[in-house]
């Protein structure tokens, strides 16, 4: 039975790219959180401060989320790592 080839390691290169896209995707989710918070804001004249740190917190997590998963999907794309699975042959397993 043959063994599977080695999933490629991720070079220096491509750990650098990953942070600075997360590092940019978490500014990116702050700002978004900080531009809805301030229009919750303004719309509401009572300001509640439980209903702002839930707005803020809450849009941050999902901006960051689905920043996230969009990016690893990318970053999988461009590694190497889907390649093996186009070459598979469910009806022989190889």
């Amino acid at each position: 039975m043959p063994s599977p080839d080695p999933l490629p390691r991720p070079d220096a290169c491509s750990r650098r790219r990953f942070a600075r896209s997360i590092r940019l995707l978490a500014l990116f989710a702050l700002a978004v959180a900080i531009v809805a918070v301030l229009l919750v804001s303004a719309v509401d004249t009572r300001w509640h401060p439980h209903m702002v740190i839930a707005t803020g917190v809450g849009i941050f997590l999902t901006v960051l989320l689905g920043g996230g998963l969009t990016l690893l999907g990318l970053m999988s794309s461009s590694s190497g790592h889907d390649a093996s699975v186009h070459h598979f042959d469910p009806e022989t397993k190889e």
